[in-house]
């Protein structure tokens, strides 16, 4: 399954199904494939961009997003936190994603991660978000794991999480070629427990 997931850059990514799913595209080309389903975890420009969507998108196309996120894009599904929605293959549900100690992703703004099972594996997108108490349940065999530290986790903090959730592997977002180091730190950390797999993507 591992294979089947790409990133776009940044928090974006796309998941080979079918259904064929994104996740917050942001600055990607378009498609000779419309999206099964598009997946917006919050209203942030990077995260919500409606000419992004306007690329991926066909007749077809189911976009779920977070409760703000339904202001900015038309026709799309809301998802609260813990509510579920089957696409296909696919089962979606919505966790909370937001910051305890930072202004930009305040809990009250319903901010999202997606726990997706597909082919019998749960992928955790964990949205942008600093370690909360809800991630205590949460046992993946993908976790995808923001790791730039503004108003999301650090890299030890992602680290701490994946040595409590104990992913088999782990893919960080929300990095660029200009912060490598930085996933390549939490690639360390990481694998100096001998607990989960970075996988450290290239941009597609």
């Amino acid at each position: 399954m591992i294979d089947h997931i790409h990133w776009l850059g940044h928090g974006s990514f796309v998941i080979q199904g079918p259904p064929l799913i994104y996740i917050n595209p942001w600055r990607v080309g378009r498609s000779s494939l419309p999206a099964d389903v598009i997946l917006i975890s919050h209203e942030h420009y990077e995260h919500c961009s409606q000419p992004d969507i306007d690329k991926l998108r066909g007749s077809h196309t189911l976009i779920i997003g977070s409760e703000r996120a339904v202001h900015e894009i038309p026709d799309c599904t809301v998802l609260r936190p813990w509510q579920s929605h089957m696409v296909d293959r696919a089962s979606i549900k919505a966790v909370p994603a937001y910051s305890p100690r930072d202004w930009r992703h305040p809990q009250d703004h319903g901010g999202l991660g997606f726990i997706i099972s597909l082919r019998l594996y749960d992928i955790y997108y964990a949205g942008d978000t600093q370690i909360i108490p809800e991630m205590a349940g949460i046992k993946p065999d993908i976790a995808i794991l923001p790791i730039d530290g503004k108003g999301t986790m650090t890299v030890e903090e992602a680290a701490q999480v994946v040595r409590e959730m104990r992913p088999r592997w782990v893919i960080p977002s929300n990095w660029n070629s200009a912060t490598r180091l930085d996933a390549q730190a939490f690639k360390r950390l990481c694998e100096a427990n001998n607990i989960s797999e970075v996988v450290l993507p290239q941009m597609v």
